[in-house]
């Protein structure tokens, strides 16, 4: 019995599911680089920034971030064009793993996704980075703490840039 298990969260701010509890199967980095290495067919879906995604990310996934830079705060805030992003760009019946930095921001863009309908999700325990737990020690090493093979850059056909300009130019992109 791998590390896999049905996760349940309480829903986050925004995230409101009929009785607000949201389940999602989870996977480590190994058992998600198994499956990406198999042909089962699962696209990596990574939800980390533009910047983050161009340092690093799994060879071949898509990014669309769940959450992007406000300038006015130079924090992070909800990216409005996620939801609609991903609905123009995959269907609800593909089948995805979902991953960030650490775990967490996969997990909100996971419940959104199970709530517009998308039915295939698995959120990528740990990230790209790794999960720390509450004394900062590593709980889940992540895909890059493992030496996984990485990819540079924007993705291309697969970058938020392309993927983006299909909800706000339909039709002049071809799917990737």
């Amino acid at each position: 019995m791998g590390c896999a298990a049905a996760v349940f969260l309480l829903s986050m701010p925004g995230c409101e599911s009929p009785d607000k509890r949201t389940s999602y199967l989870e996977k480590t980095p190994p058992e998600v680089k198994r499956l990406l290495d198999s042909d089962s067919g699962y696209i990596y879906l990574d939800v980390r920034t533009v910047e983050e995604f161009a340092a690093g990310h799994v060879p071949g996934a898509w990014n669309i971030p769940v959450l992007v830079r406000d300038d006015a705060s130079s924090g992070l805030t909800t990216n409005d064009r996620f939801l609609p992003v991903v609905k123009a760009n995959l269907s609800k019946n593909d089948r995805l793993v979902v991953g960030c930095r650490s775990g967490q921001r996969s997990a909100r863009a996971v419940q959104l996704m199970r709530q517009a309908g998308f039915t295939h999700l698995i959120n990528m325990a740990g990230g790209f980075a790794g999960a720390k737990d509450e004394t900062g020690g590593v709980a889940v090493p992540g895909w890059s703490m493992l030496k996984y093979p990485t990819e540079r850059g924007d993705g291309g056909n697969r970058g938020y840039a392309i993927l983006r300009a299909r909800v706000d130019e339909p039709g002049v992109m071809s799917k990737p």
